[in-house]
């Protein structure tokens, strides 16, 4: 079990020299949530240059599936590294390629599923718009408010969570449209969640009428359970009606399980939870440890890109689909039903510490895909720095939320000090 160890005060003495050597050399248009400097990790525990042990409930944002630096993913990739670093996928053969796409193709809910590798996950949400509008010949697609799909430029006009991502980027692409996402909490259209009968999609059908005929709408992409922008858990009727207006009208449903994929909610795709099939699947985050490599999943009709129409040169680098054919292993040997026992464990607990805290308006989330909403959104800030002093490291989410989303590897133990922890931020607040 990781126990925290707050030797010295944060930053350290080390992990300020190579702040400052950072803020000389790397681009800094982005803003840290915390002075954090990792000088090495394993399981889930992550030690900085001045001796500090931090127990990780962010995974690398929910990357770090099996853990840092899993013994048998490592021996995976070192194996394979000896034998073959990288041949272009797009032009040549090599075994991990098929092997790994085998493995996908299988345990995808797709029927005889095809796969295309990327090196992330923007780069799988972009092969999913090329590849919707040319099967299908339409220019539209929508997505959702709140969604997260990257930040490539397609990627980034299909995101709607924080105006930051998009403000002074545009033009941003042509025709995508977005619609409403089933947040129930702090809901944009039915303010009493006991009667919902999911009128947020009634919007999507306005859209329908209005500006984005459905006979012109390539795709709809939706993130099964949505990531950054909150950790929402929809309503299972949420996803029914909106796969049943889908086939309705012709349209292809890509499901985003960059994030929420891999066995992070209790089941190796998180689109199981609602029974739903989609069109395609993108992946990404856990799917190989923390190696990059992501792969977009669609079945063999429908996976049909004009021959050099597109392609990755890294995309399904051999020692890559090495690791996360070791990923693979280990998730199907346990952790994702570690995932959904702990997880659950872990929910009840911060049920309980939203009751007794009247800071935190809701608990929720599904397996290890877990947040709590704070009344005031200024106070992400002050919980994410309060955790970290004590050596929690957890990631904010959304406009009021603090995620946590450890390695799958994660104990009963080690969640319940996690939420100890949280206890003492919000008390000390």
């Amino acid at each position: 079990m990781t126990v925290p160890s707050i030797t010295t005060p944060l930053p350290g003495p080390k992990a300020k020299a190579l702040i400052e050597r950072d803020r000389l050399a790397v681009s800094q248009h982005y803003v840290k949530d915390y002075p954090l400097v990792v000088k090495e990790a394993s399981g889930m525990s992550v030690t900085d240059p001045d001796g500090n042990v931090f127990l990780d409930f962010a995974a690398g944002i929910a990357v770090c599936a099996t853990g840092h630096c899993h013994p048998r993913v490592v021996d995976a990739i070192r194996a394979q590294a000896g034998k073959l670093l990288h041949m272009c996928p797009t032009d040549f053969y090599t075994t991990p390629v098929v092997e790994l796409a085998e493995r996908l193709a299988r345990i995808a809910p797709i029927d005889d599923a095809r796969v295309f590798f990327t090196n992330s996950g923007a780069e799988a949400v972009e092969s999913a718009i090329k590849l919707a509008r040319s099967v299908t010949g339409r220019p539209k697609i929508v997505a959702f408010f709140g969604g997260f799909h990257g930040r490539t430029l397609g990627a980034c006009t299909l995101t709607a969570s924080k105006s930051v991502q998009r403000r002074g980027y545009g033009p941003m692409l042509p025709e995508v449209h977005h619609s409403y996402y089933a947040q129930c909490y702090r809901c944009p259209v039915n303010r009493e969640p006991a009667t919902c009968d999911v009128e947020c999609l009634d919007h999507l059908e306005t859209l329908f009428h209005t500006i984005a005929p459905p006979d012109e709408v390539a795709a709809v992409v939706v993130e099964p359970v949505q990531g950054e922008g909150g950790y929402y858990v929809p309503k299972k009727e949420f996803l029914e009606r909106l796969r049943a207006l889908t086939r309705e009208h012709g349209i292809l449903l890509v499901a985003d399980e960059v994030q929420s994929g891999m066995g992070r909610t209790g089941r190796m795709f998180a689109s199981e939870h609602f029974g739903l099939e989609p069109d395609i699947i993108t992946l990404a985050k856990g799917i190989a440890s923390g190696m990059p490599v992501a792969a977009m999943l669609a079945s063999r009709t429908t996976m049909d890109f004009a021959s050099g129409g597109h392609g990755s040169t890294y995309g399904g680098n051999a020692v890559c689909c090495a690791a996360a054919l070791a990923t693979l292993d280990l998730l199907e040997e346990g952790l994702v039903a570690n995932a959904a026992e702990v997880g659950a464990h872990l929910l009840d607990q911060l049920k309980d510490l939203a009751r007794r805290h009247d800071a935190i308006g809701e608990a929720r989330g599904l397996g290890l895909m877990l947040a709590i909403d704070l009344i005031d959104p200024a106070l992400v800030g002050p919980v994410l720095e309060g955790a970290f002093q004590r050596g929690l490291l957890l990631l904010g989410c959304g406009e009021s939320a603090v995620r946590l989303a450890p390695p799958l590897i994660v104990t009963r133990e080690e969640a319940d000090t996690a939420v100890a922890i949280l206890d003492d931020v919000m008390r000390s607040l």
